[in-house]
């Protein structure tokens, strides 16, 4: 699969890295859920995924397609197992968001945690940090 200059996948560590910029929307949201889901059905193992989601300057989603993504991906990730899901994010309503999709998938396989720092990500992935942080991306997220 060839993936979008955003998606980064480690195969070595198993984590997907994606790092997009510009809007959050239900379209930036669907192309990263196919990503993920095409990966899951020809991958035989597992892999942890973080999103960095700093360099978006704008949210134009709302609390009905948040719900309704996470039931999907907990509905199309039941059985397999467990993943860890990182969300870096520094903006209050990302946060939010992010906080809702880790209530609606837990009990699931997916783990969502959200993050305010890179160092505190990958701990909780155990990878590298350098993974995780884009060329020329400071240890601390700007807050």
């Amino acid at each position: 699969m060839t993936l979008l200059p955003e998606v980064e996948f480690h195969e070595d560590v198993r984590l997907l890295v994606y790092r997009p910029k510009g809007r959050l929307n239900k379209a930036t949201v669907n192309k990263i859920v196919f990503i993920v889901e095409d990966l899951e059905a020809k991958s035989q193992e597992p892999f942890n995924r973080f999103f960095d989601t700093l360099r978006h300057d704008e949210v134009e989603l709302n609390f009905r397609y948040v719900i309704q993504i996470s039931l999907h991906r907990r509905r199309s990730y039941a059985g397999r197992p467990p993943v860890k899901s990182a969300i870096l994010a520094t903006d209050s309503t990302i946060i939010h968001y992010g906080r809702l999709h880790a209530l609606l998938t837990q009990g699931s396989p997916i783990n969502v945690r959200i993050f305010q720092e890179f160092d505190a990500a990958a701990g909780w992935l155990r990878v590298p940090i350098h993974l995780l942080q884009a060329q020329g991306a400071s240890k601390k997220a700007e807050t």
